[in-house]
């Protein structure tokens, strides 16, 4: 319970199941293993009670840099508490593989890997240089879902 152990000496609490706004499905399996890969879907960022965290819109319009790497930083937490869930110990994670980092935002927008930052700089706090270690895209998109600022996909190696 090393990993558990280090999210609780920095602070962090993963949040619970997400609660998707009324009235919408999610059809799916917010991570799937296959083998010792586990392929995390998209995530974005969660409250403590598991409801979408805000604030919503755009970075760079509605949202600052800031607001948007804290939201990759909740979106990191948010996948974290899927893979807990799934894996039953973090711990089981033996390295992250590839993230894909998307940020709502204007075409001439292109800060977007300041905003994901959020993200790996969360993991490599809490895995360390070895196992926090991934490959990475950011990119910029018109939309995503609900009007969140960030949405994160993720493959993980496991034992």
């Amino acid at each position: 319970m090393k990993i558990e152990a280090r999210l609780n000496e920095l602070g962090y609490v993963l949040p619970p199941l997400v609660k998707g706004p009324t009235g919408v499905k999610l059809p799916f399996d917010f991570v799937v293993v296959r083998g010792d890969v586990a392929f995390i879907s998209g995530h974005s960022p969660q409250a403590a009670d598991g409801t979408i965290a805000g604030p919503l819109g755009k970075v760079g319009v509605d949202l600052t840099v800031e607001q948007g790497y804290h939201a990759a930083q909740l979106t990191a937490l948010s996948i974290l508490g899927s893979l807990q869930r799934e894996l039953g110990d973090l711990d089981r994670i033996t390295g992250w593989r590839r993230v894909f980092g998307m940020v709502n935002c204007l075409p001439d927008f292109q800060q977007h890997p300041n905003v994901i930052n959020g993200f790996s700089d969360l993991i490599l706090a809490v895995f360390g240089p070895h196992i926090g270690r991934h490959t990475r895209s950011a990119v910029g998109m018109a939309s995503l879902p609900f009007g969140i600022p960030v949405e994160i996909e993720a493959e993980v190696s496991i034992d």
